[in-house]
């Protein structure tokens, strides 16, 4: 079993939504109007998991359709100001999987830790896999409130009808409620609620270490060890609570940890750098 690190582009965030600041509608506003970067800009992660079960993909990356005009709502405040996408079409992952000599029809399972387009902007090259999210997340997205939210219903497949993801009640760590997505149970995925209300997590067990890939349950790994919510999350109580049971399970077993939006992830993940707490 292998895990690769694919970037589909980079996305410029402000600081306020990397650390968020104030509370309640404050906290909105201070990353709406925050006039600090982050720079550079951040990388947005894939993760392609080559298993004996065949290909599973976690995340779909962002689309190259982001540079034309009126992809995204004009009247949409964060797409406005607070957000800047730089993908290629070279750099999105169906382009990406063919380099690898990996055919997109051959991707078994996507499964989606949440529905933000830098997330699951890549779906559109897999109308032949199994698609997984969480339904509740899925519901999210549904009609203009999705919108307000930041989900881009108007832009997922017509043909996608993913498949919900069952939890069933086992003691991980700090999670109580996992799925396990292969035969053997080597690869969970775990409610990580925060970032999005019904957020999710993949954490793939390999014989000495086990690898989190954590989508956007914090944005950095020093976000994770200070307890860091970001400014998107709706809940920053729900978002630390997520925190500290992944820091839970770093206790119980060594633990690589492989947010979306970090560099050093990719470093991490070929270093097998172990979480230290």
């Amino acid at each position: 079993m292998k895990i690769h690190a694919i970037q589909t582009g980079t996305v410029e965030i402000k600081k306020n939504q990397k650390i968020g600041k104030g509370s309640g509608v404050g906290r909105l506003i201070n990353m709406l109007f925050g006039r600090e970067w982050i720079e550079p800009a951040l990388p947005i992660y894939a993760w392609v998991i080559e298993h004996p079960e065949g290909i599973i993909l976690v995340d779909t990356g962002e689309t190259a359709r982001t540079a034309e005009t009126g992809y995204f709502p004009r009247w949409h405040p964060y797409y406005n100001l607070a957000v800047r996408f730089h993908v290629k079409p070279e750099d999105e992952i169906g382009a990406q999987l063919r380099k690898m000599g990996i055919n997109p029809k051959d991707v078994k399972k996507v499964i989606l830790t949440h529905l933000h387009t830098d997330h699951a902007g890549g779906l559109s090259h897999f109308p032949e896999s199994k698609i997984y999210v969480n339904l509740p997340e899925y519901q999210r997205t549904n009609g203009f409130q999705g919108q307000v939210d930041g989900y881009l219903p108007q832009h997922l497949p017509r043909w996608l009808e993913p498949i919900p993801i069952e939890f069933n009640d086992e003691l991980l760590g700090g999670f109580t409620k996992v799925w396990r997505a292969t035969t053997k149970g080597d690869i969970k995925v775990v409610q990580t609620y925060g970032h999005t209300p019904a957020h999710v997590s993949v954490i793939v067990e390999s014989e000495d270490v086990q690898y989190f890939l954590a989508g956007d349950a914090s944005y950095s790994e020093q976000n994770l060890l200070h307890k860091t919510a970001d400014g998107v999350s709706p809940s920053p109580k729900q978002a630390i609570a997520t925190m500290q049971k992944i820091l839970a399970l770093a206790k119980q077993r060594p633990l690589v940890y492989l947010p979306t939006h970090e560099f050093d992830s990719a470093v991490r993940l070929n270093n097998k750098t172990i979480l230290s707490v």
